[in-house]
């Protein structure tokens, strides 16, 4: 594995740790750990930037859907400063994963996130 392929899977890992983080300090230090401080978040449903607005969506999204956790779906493929994955939103209780899509990821020079835009590919009725 080069280097550069493993600064894109510690960031995308990062990225998923604070998607997966419930308990609100946890959330706090695992946004701050995977975003730049003024980084940004955007898909067809929402849009937040700082960490304080990342870490209220991402609460959100464990409101929505209690019991989910997010998980990698596939590789990461990345150039420069750029990567790109695929996500699965999975239920513990049952494995089922109504919600998935691919983020891209623009990262800082310490390996941080700057921004992400997510495509979703399956969403629920409703959501």
């Amino acid at each position: 594995m080069s280097a550069q392929t493993d600064r894109y899977e510690s960031a995308v890992a990062r990225y998923l740790e604070a998607w997966n983080a419930s308990a609100p300090e946890a959330l706090g230090k695992a946004v701050a750990a995977a975003w730049t401080p003024d980084g940004r978040y955007t898909d067809p449903l929402a849009e937040a930037g700082g960490h304080e607005q990342i870490a209220a969506l991402i609460a959100g999204a464990h409101e929505q859907f209690p019991g989910f956790v997010f998980r990698l779906s596939g590789g990461v493929d990345g150039h420069h400063d750029t990567a790109r994955f695929s996500w699965e939103l999975v239920s513990e209780a049952d494995g089922s994963a109504p919600v998935a899509g691919f983020d891209v990821i623009t990262l800082d020079g310490e390996g941080r996130i700057r921004s992400v835009l997510g495509f979703l590919d399956r969403v629920p009725t409703g959501a």
